[in-house]
Parts: C-alpha cells; structure tokens; sequence
C-alpha cells in the first residue's frame, strides 16, 4: 500500500468520524419561537420577596421574563427565592494602616456578594423543574464617608441582582425548554 493511499484512507476516516460526532450535536437558539420558550417565560410568576435585595432581584426578573409586560394573571409556573448580600474588604487593613481611609481620604477597594437561592417550580403539579443558587459579586471602592460607603454598598448591590437576575432568566429558560411542548387539541 503506498504512503498516498494511506494519507487517502485516512482522511477519509477523520471525515466520516468528523460527520458522525457533528450529527449528534443538538445546537439551537434558546429563545426561538419554536421551541415557545418565549411564551412558557412570560408564564412564570414570581413569589413575595423577603428582603430588599430579594425584591430588586425579583423586579429585575419579572421585567427580563415577560420582556416588561408584568407578571401573568395566572402563572403556569412560579419561582421562589431569597437573596442575602455582605460587604467586605479586599485589603488587609490592620493596625499600622488603619488611618488609610479616615486621615487620607484614600478609598479602599472593597466586594460586595450577592447570593440568590431560587427554585423554578410547575403549578400544576408541585414538581420542582430548577433549583439552584446563583453567587455575584460586585466591585466597590469605599470612602471615609459613612454614607458615601452605604450608597456605594447599595449601588453594588444593585448591580450584582440585575446580574444574578440575567443568569437566572437563562436558567429558567434552559429548564423552560426542556419541558414538553403542549399537544394541540383537534375538537370537532
């Protein structure tokens, strides 16, 4: 067998190989109307927060699902979540550097951790399609000011549930469109 036959043969393997582990693969847009995700989205209702952060998260989401239509009359699924927040310092401030901020005026770099545990269940019946916690955390420089520090730990905070809320709209859309699509019922 000569050396072209072989590069030959084995080109073609890859190809065939290539063709066969490409035909599995199942790519498709997430929001298509075709799969009606779309429309399962604008159907999820969301549960009364508990606290500030949970209802900006829950604002963020009810306007992301229903494209800022509100929530639906009656929800064919529903999704519960709470969400906490801290604040922390990323510098190691000890004694000898305690007067950084107060006599400096120089801010610290400091991160704020949204964490929002949420479940995506089916009103039907009870079953729980999505349940997960989603971890965000936003950047802050802190001032000598008190309420320079509470306004920046705010605004991170709202920062960090507008984005935990756009990766938990993508997870309640993947969960969404696993669901099977409904049958149309043919009447006479």
């Amino acid at each position: 067998m000569s050396l072209d036959r072989l590069a030959h043969r084995t080109a073609v393997a890859f190809a065939a190989a290539a063709v066969i582990l490409l035909a599995g693969c199942q790519v498709r847009p997430l929001y298509s109307e075709s799969n009606g995700v779309g429309q399962r989205l604008a159907n999820v209702g969301f549960a009364d927060p508990e606290n500030r952060i949970a209802q900006d998260v829950r604002n963020n989401l009810v306007f992301l699902a229903a494209g800022g239509a509100g929530e639906p009359v009656s929800p064919q699924y529903e999704v519960k979540l709470t969400a906490k927040s801290s604040a922390s310092s990323i510098l190691d401030l000890t004694n000898d550097d305690s007067d950084t901020v107060s006599v400096r005026n120089v801010p610290v770099a400091g991160r704020v951790e949204v964490s929002v545990t949420y479940s995506l269940t089916r009103i039907i019946d009870g079953r729980v399609l999505k349940a997960a916690t989603r971890e965000v955390v936003s950047q802050i420089d802190v001032s000598g000011q008190h309420f320079a520090k509470m306004r920046a730990i705010r605004d991170a905070e709202n920062r960090a549930a507008r984005e935990a809320a756009e990766f938990i709209r993508s997870e309640i859309a993947i969960a969404l469109s696993r669901e099977p699509q409904p049958q149309a019922v043919w009447q006479k």
